[in-house]
């Protein structure tokens, strides 16, 4: 026989709902904390299991509050060979003023899946150093026309294309890179903030995936952010104020030595021309295009040092987090071990070895954990190993001695291998035979398997199963025989 076994929970932080029900995909929006300090942000997120991000709705307008730019993280989980990831894009909010705020019931679409909110009440209280949130961008300016005067036609106009500063740029933020290193590209359209009244996006979403297709390179492994919205940023350019827009960034990571090639790439923008001489209840403008092409780029890719494992050791500035389940430890008794590396680096290229046979140490696993969180133009994360250790001999178990990592370090251009610190010391006798059971894969059936008995049957051991089976349909079938037989008297 087959049982099904299905739990439904929720698990409520601030205030979450969850809508969108079943197996895969699945997604539900987490809303932040409703009480903080004016100098902290709010934050609402979504997350999303069993599918990758296709399209999403923008996220709601909070009255009282500003929208400070968004963060994506991946968290994937490999239990027994499994694989599970989870992308959660969370919007930042700063608040303009202290006091009490609420966010209205809103809808998001992730996917094709729609997730509701009920909202929530806020409370913003004040906090000794306050920081001011930068004063909202504003968007391009929209003229106002007319199609007739009110009296008489309007004399033909003259119209002149008004000089712009506005300029196209594929920006890297290094130079040059190693072999695996990161290096963040994005595409960035400058103007100057009086150029928003002549100035529009036009066909933005049409032209921007051919543009990216160009921009893509082969030999690398790429990380893309996850943000959708073009949103005006303050920046300076050479001394001067400029209103940068971010039209697509990812963290590239080249394979081999083959530089990085980005080729010049264009971008029609809908340019006005304005009026020779402005007639007042006129626009004065007409509407006209401009493409902006970007200058290429080359990044040379430099390889590594000579190292016997140059071609597996993974890139990237790491260090090491260990943890432990317990604080005492006897022989014969399984203790979990986590050796997690965070830092910056394609964290995908971040694998320990199996680890070697020792005497007197049984050593499973392990289960492995990936969060990764694209933020602010960087790439960086945690990589999670779970162990599950046993060890049959009272002593101190080197761990160093079972695990490491050899990494390369490209701010230093040096090798560097990272080892366990715990010592873990076990007492008690020495055990030939471990108490551990291994966790198994199926948890419906994990404790009828693990008391399950491993006696060796015969072959033929059921066949009276069936000779049993077959008397007692016959027995049915006489007995409903019998009882039509009567029925009919």
């Amino acid at each position: 026989m087959r049982f099904l076994l299905l739990f439904l929970g929720g698990l409520l932080f601030g205030s979450v709902t969850l809508v969108a029900q079943g197996s895969t995909p699945a997604a539900e929006i987490v809303l932040g904390k409703s009480v903080f300090p004016i100098n902290e942000y709010y934050t609402i997120s979504f997350k999303l299991r069993g599918a990758p991000l296709e399209r999403y709705s923008a996220f709601p307008e909070v009255e009282g509050f500003k929208k400070s730019g968004k963060s994506s993280t991946t968290t994937t989980r490999t239990v027994n060979g499994q694989s599970s990831t989870e992308l959660t894009i969370t919007q930042r909010y700063a608040a303009f003023t202290e006091g009490s705020f609420v966010v209205k019931p809103f809808t998001m679409t992730v996917n094709g899946l729609t997730l509701r909110s009920e909202g929530a009440t806020l409370r913003v209280e004040p906090q000794a150093t306050t920081a001011a949130p930068a004063p909202p961008s504003s968007g391009p300016l929209q003229g106002i026309g007319l199609l007739d005067q009110l009296f008489g036609k309007p004399k033909p106009q003259e119209y002149v294309e008004a000089q712009d500063q506005a300029f196209l740029a594929v920006v890297p933020d290094k130079a040059r890179v190693f072999m695996g290193e990161g290096v963040h590209v994005g595409l960035y359209f400058y103007l100057a903030p009086q150029d928003q009244a002549v100035l529009n996006f036009y066909n933005f979403a049409g032209q921007l995936p051919g543009i990216i297709r160009q921009l893509r390179q082969r030999t690398v492994w790429e990380e893309s952010f996850d943000e959708q919205e073009v949103l005006p940023e303050n920046v300076t350019v050479g001394g001067k104020p400029f209103l940068r827009y971010r039209l697509w960034e990812a963290e590239l990571y080249p394979l081999n030595t083959q530089p990085l090639t980005f080729p010049s790439v264009g971008l029609q923008m809908l340019k006005y021309r304005v009026a020779k001489k402005p007639v007042a209840g006129l626009d004065n403008r007409l509407e006209d295009y401009k493409v902006y092409y970007s200058a290429p780029r080359t990044i040379p890719v430099v390889a590594l040092p000579p190292h016997p494992l140059r071609d597996q050791v993974p890139v990237g500035s790491y260090q090491v987090r260990e943890a432990i389940d317990r604080t005492t430890f006897r022989t014969g008794q399984a203790f979990a071990y986590t050796f997690t590396v965070e830092g910056e680096g394609n964290l995908a290229a971040v694998n320990l070895d199996t680890p070697p046979v020792r005497p007197g140490v049984e050593v499973y696993g392990p289960e492995v954990q990936q969060e990764l969180t694209r933020q602010g133009g960087r790439v960086g994360g945690r990589k999670s190993f779970r162990f599950r250790l046993v060890a049959r001999r009272p002593g101190p178990v080197a761990l160093d001695s079972l695990l490491h990592l050899v990494v390369f370090n490209p701010a230093t251009a040096r090798y560097d291998t990272l080892r366990p610190d715990l010592r873990p010391l076990v007492r008690g006798p020495v055990r030939e035979a471990s108490t551990f059971r291994a966790r198994l894969d199926d948890p419906f059936y994990q404790e009828a398997l693990a008391s399950a008995d491993t006696t060796v049957r015969p072959r033929n051991a059921y066949r009276n199963v069936r000779w049993y089976a077959n008397l007692l349909l016959l027995a049915l079938l006489g007995l409903a025989g019998a009882g039509w037989w009567r029925a009919k008297r």
